[in-house]
C-alpha cells in the first residue's frame, strides 16, 4: 500500500484534526513546562544545570530522532509509527508526573521525546498524502502552524494554572486524555500509507548525530559547573562526530543528511535562521520564567499572565506570517522577524527591560511579533527551489534545527546565568547575570535579520536552482548504476 486510498472531505478534516492533536501536546510541552521549572526546582532541589537538563534532555533526543522517524514511518508504515509514537509519549508523560527526582524526570521526559520524536514528522507526512489538491494542502498547513501559535499562547497560562492549582506534576497529566483519544481516534480513521520508494536507513550517520548533539549539549551545560577539565572530552568527542559525519555522509548513496543541500543558499540560510530562532526562544523563555518567578517572586499563574504579551503576537502574527510568504516570498516576514527579535534583546541587554513594567511589556511583545514571523518562512525557505522528492528530507532537516536551536538556546543561556550568578545572592545578581544571555539573544536576532536579507534575493534563488539541477541528475545518474548493477 504505497498512497493512502481517496478520503471524503470531512474524513481529511478528521485525519487534519487528529494530527493536530498530536502536535498540540508536544507543543504545549515546553511552554508550559517552562512555567513549572521554579516550583520543579524547589521541589527537586534542583540547580540551574538541573533545570537546563529538563528542558534538554528532550529537545535533543527530539532533534536527534526526527529524520530517522521520518524515514523509517515511510518504510514501514505512517499510521504504525505515528500510534507507536502516540504510545511512546503517553507513557513517557506518566513516569514524568511520578518521577520521585530530578534524574528520573530527565530520563522520563528522554523518553517521552522518543515518541514526541515520531509525532510532528510523520503527522505532516500523513497531511501532505491525505491533502493531495495543493490549495487544500496549503490550508491544512496553515492550521498546523496555528497549532503551534495556540500552544504557545495557552502553554504559559495553562501551566500556570496546573502549577498554582495542583502541582508541577499536573502539567504531565493533560497529556494523558489528549494522547489516549488521539491513539484511538487513529486506529478508526487513519488510513495507512508509505513512500513509493523509502530512504534506506542509515545507523552510523544517525549515531554520529546523536554523539554530536548530546555530547556537544553535555559540554555546555555542565562546564559552569564542572570546569574545563571535566567536559573537555566531551567537546572533542562533538568534533569528531562533526569530522567524521563531514567525510562519511557524502560516500553514502542514501545519507541521512545529504550534504549537497547545503550548496543552496535559501537551504543553509534557512537551518542556521532555524537555529538561531528557536535558540533564542529557549533562551527567552528560560530567563523570563525564573526572572518573573524567582526574582519578582510572582505565583506561577501570574507569571504566565506576565508571557501572554509574547505568546498572542505569535499567535496573531503567525497566520499573517504565512500569507505575506505566499503572496510576497519570505523575505518580508524574516526581515520583520529579525529587526523585532533584534530590537527585544537590545531592550533587555542595554537597557535592562525587566526592571520596570512597561519596558518588560514592550520586550515581550516585540519578542513575540519576530518569534510569530519567523516559523513559517523557515520551511518555505528551506524546500524553495529542492526537486519534490527531497522536500521531506529538506523539512525534517529544518524540523531538526528548530530543536537543536532550542537546545542550544538553553544551554548557552543557562550556562552563562549560572557562572554570572555564581556564589551571589541570586534575586540581587539575577538582572546583570542575565545581561550576557540578553546579548546572545540580541545576536541571534541579527543573524535572522542579516540572513533573511542575504538568503532571499536573486543569487540565492539561482543557487537553489543550480542545487535543485545537481540533486536530480545525481538520483538519474544513481538510479542508472543501480539498473546496470541489477
Amino acid at each position: 500500500m504505497d498512497a493512502m486510498p481517496e478520503l471524503s472531505h470531512r474524513r481529511r478534516l478528521l485525519v487534519l484534526a487528529i494530527c493536530c492533536m498530536s502536535l498540540l501536546i508536544v507543543s504545549l510541552d515546553n511552554t508550559v513546562l517552562n512555567v513549572a521549572l521554579p516550583s520543579m526546582q524547589r521541589d527537586l532541589h534542583a540547580t540551574t544545570s538541573g533545570l537546563q537538563w529538563t528542558i534538554d534532555a528532550y529537545t535533543l533526543v527530539l532533534a536527534s530522532l526526527l529524520m530517522l522517524a521520518g524515514s523509517t514511518a515511510d518504510r514501514i508504515g505512517r499510521k504504525r509509527v505515528f500510534m507507536a509514537g502516540l504510545t511512546v509519549f503517553t507513557i513517557g508523560s506518566v513516569l514524568c508526573s511520578l518521577a520521585p527526582n530530578l534524574e528520573l524526570l530527565v530520563a522520563a521526559r528522554m523518553l517521552q521525546a522518543v515518541g514526541g520524536s515520531m509525532l510532528n514528522p510523520v503527522a505532516m507526512s500523513i497531511i501532505t498524502n491525505t491533502f493531495t489538491d495543493a490549495r487544500e494542502r496549503a490550508r491544512a498547513i496553515g492550521v498546523w502552524g496555528a497549532v503551534v501559535g495556540i500552544s504557545m499562547a495557552a502553554g504559559p497560562l495553562v501551566g500556570g494554572l496546573l502549577v498554582q492549582s495542583v502541582s508541577w506534576r499536573a502539567i504531565f497529566w493533560v497529556n494523558l486524555p489528549v494522547g489516549l483519544a488521539a491513539l484511538l481516534l487513529t486506529l478508526r480513521f487513519v488510513p495507512e500509507s508509505r513512500a513509493p520508494k523509502a530512504r534506506r536507513s542509515d545507523p552510523l550517520g544517525q549515531l554520529l548525530v546523536i554523539a554530536l548533539f548530546g555530547s556537544l549539549t553535555y559540554a555546555i551545560i555542565e562546564a559552569p559547573e564542572s570546569g574545563a577539565g571535566p567536559v573537555a572530552p566531551f567537546a572533542v568527542l562533538a568534533v569528531a562526530a562533526l569530522l567524521a559525519l563531514l567525510w562519511y555522509e557524502p560516500r553514502r548513496a542514501e545519507p541521512l543528511i545529504d550534504l549537497r543541500f547545503f550548496r543552496s543558499a535559501p537551504f543553509s540560510g534557512a537551518t542556521v535562521i532555524a537555529v538561531s530562532a528557536f535558540a533564542a526562544l529557549g533562551g527567552f523563555l528560560f530567563l523570563s520564567t525564573l526572572y518573573l518567578q524567582n526574582v519578582r517572586g510572582l505565583d506561577a499563574l501570574h507569571a504566565g499572565l506576565w508571557m501572554l504579551p509574547m505568546a498572542v503576537p505569535t499567535f496573531l502574527c503567525a497566520p499573517l506570517s504565512g500569507r505575506l510568504v505566499g503572496t510576497r516570498g519570505p523575505r518580508v516576514p524574516l526581515l520583520v522577524a529579525g529587526t523585532a527579535m533584534t530590537a527585544s534583546g537590545v531592550l533587555f541587554a542595554a537597557f535592562e527591560a525587566e526592571t520596570a513594567d512597561a519596558t518588560l511589556l514592550l520586550g515581550y511583545v516585540l519578542f513575540g511579533i519576530g518569534f510569530g514571523f519567523v516559523n513559517a518562512p523557515i520551511t518555505n525557505t528551506a524546500v524553495s527551489g529542492m526537486p519534490r522528492a527531497q522536500a521531506g528530507v529538506a523539512a525534517a532537516v529544518a524540523s531538526t534545527s528548530r530543536q537543536l536551536g532550542q537546545t542550544l538556546g538553553v544551554a548557552v543561556v543557562g550556562a552563562v546565568l549560572a557562572s554570572g550568578i555564581g556564589a551571589s545572592p541570586y534575586r540581587e545578581s539575577f538582572v546583570s547575570a542575565a545581561r550576557p544571555g540578553w546579548w546572545i539573544l540580541t545576536a541571534c536576532g541579527l543573524a535572522v535579520l542579516v540572513l533573511g536579507l542575504l538568503t532571499s534575493g536573486l543569487w540565492a534563488r539561482r543557487t537553489a536552482e543550480r542545487t535543485a539541477r545537481s540533486l536530480e541528475s545525481g538520483d538519474i545518474r544513481q538510479a542508472v548504476g543501480a539498473a546496470e548493477r541489477a
